[in-house]
């Protein structure tokens, strides 16, 4: 069995949140492979940590991913400021092909548009993906997911961060289809009456107060808050609301774009046009929707840049939901070129949290062996991009760890499922698989 075998058996997804499965990436041919490790959403540690305790794990996925798609090159993309993780894997590297290549600490660093162009100084054309320029990136724990796949292990558990308003902060590693209740449990609880979540961060992250909801292989970290902190009480404020205060505020002062990374990189995206949907939906939605097209979704127009504290980067979503569902693909300039004030307009990560009101929570949050052994675990058969798993199991069956619960269904993008420890199937839906420990 080959690496990509191995890799689509074992369920490997981007760890980083993306999801994508692995084994289609591994299935391309570029010239480099790129770890990111940059991990620019404020609170969070979890890349630095996978990084500290599994660096010669990683870069051995690395190598594997190199072999797999053709490279000759390997960098591993981390913040300079992450010492302890610069120092392990600069000493996992040495006399390999792989290189670490330290990145300032701004805000949104981990975007793979941004990465590729700082590490290899290629564009990523318009509407295109880093293997249009002969690169693959994954995230760290991804490659420390690929080289235990080549050993014949699944992935069944999930290192996150667990941060803000709880009395613990910490990074852990907890089975797949662990609690969110569970984990800030294990985190010493929430400090705040009425906590709210921001399950993958503050500024792209979704926010719920669903403390059952599980742990999945995307799951990066959960950064708990009062209700009525100022930033959960913007995110949580319904869409028809956020258009309504859109309309009628907008000023088209252009801060938005002027601040978007997309756009400082050199692509055609400009929220304040995108803006203008939300008043012209009868003449010009669709014109203006274009300009969403290649939005990273970053959050930094509605959470930093906008005067007036409104949601260009919800309306941004709206319309590439919309250009998607009408099959509009993008028909703009496909010329790219860096702004000249690019590097003058990146946000430090310590502005942003400033602005957030997030600077009372940033306290280190290290990996620590923290036991989170749940009796029970729901497994949803969707843990990524593509199409939900066909359940391999029914209720009352007996499954041992790491056994495969659900598949890929025919000719569909997908990554599998697996036990994360032995136990007895309670039950089987088309959403999800509930199991119990032995």
């Amino acid at each position: 069995m080959n690496l990509i075998d191995q890799v689509r058996q074992a369920g490997v997804v981007g760890a980083g949140g993306g999801g994508f499965p692995t084994h289609v990436k591994l299935a391309g041919k570029a010239d480099t492979v790129i770890a990111n490790g940059a991990e620019c959403e404020p609170l969070l540690h979890k890349d630095a940590a996978v990084m500290e305790r599994q660096a010669k794990e990683m870069v051995r996925g690395i190598l594997l991913s190199m072999e797999a798609v053709g490279a000759t090159k390997g960098v591993v993309g981390i913040k300079a400021k992450n010492h302890h993780a610069v120092e392990a894997v600069e000493a996992a590297c040495q006399g390999t092909a792989v290189t670490v290549k330290q990145l300032g600490d701004f805000y949104p660093t981990g975007d793979e548009f941004d990465l590729v162009y700082e590490v290899t100084g290629r564009l990523i054309p318009p509407g295109g993906i880093p293997l249009n320029v002969g690169v693959v990136v994954c995230n760290v724990e991804t490659f420390v997911n690929v080289a235990a796949a080549a050993a014949g292990r699944a992935v069944t558990t999930k290192t996150l961060t667990i941060a803000g308003a709880v009395r613990e902060p910490k990074t852990i590693t907890v089975p797949l289809g662990t609690t969110l209740r569970d984990c800030i449990t294990a985190a010493g609880g929430a400090t705040v009456a009425d906590p709210v979540m921001a399950i993958g961060g503050m500024m792209m992250g979704e926010t719920t107060d669903d403390f059952d909801r599980p742990v999945t292989k995307t799951t990066g970290g959960l950064i708990v808050l009062a209700r009525d902190h100022h930033v959960i009480e913007r995110k949580l404020k319904p869409a028809k609301v956020q258009n309504a205060i859109g309309k009628s505020a907008c000023d088209q002062c252009r801060y938005c774009t002027e601040l978007c990374p997309r756009y400082l990189l050199g692509y055609a995206v400009e929220p304040h046009q995108v803006m203008r949907s939300l008043a012209f939906t009868a003449t010009g939605a669709a014109h203006f929707n274009e300009w969403a097209a290649m939005c990273c979704a970053c959050g930094l127009c509605t959470l930093y840049a906008c005067p007036e504290e409104l949601f260009p980067k919800e309306a941004c979503d709206q319309s590439k939901a919309e250009m998607k569902k009408a099959n509009v693909k993008w028909s703009g300039p496909m010329t790219v070129q860096v702004h000249p004030m690019r590097d003058g307009r990146r946000l430090p990560i310590k502005s942003l949290m400033k602005k957030l009101n997030l600077t009372q929570y940033d306290h280190p949050a290290h990996w620590e062996d923290t036991t989170v052994a749940p009796a029970r675990v729901v497994l949803p058969l969707k843990q990524g991009a593509g199409a939900a798993c066909n359940a391999l199991v029914r209720a009352g069956d007996k499954v041992t760890a790491g056994q495969a619960i659900g598949a890929i269904p025919d000719k569909a993008l997908g990554a599998m499922i697996h036990a994360p420890f032995a136990g007895t199937i309670e039950s089987v839906t088309a959403t999800q698989v509930v199991l119990n420990r032995v």
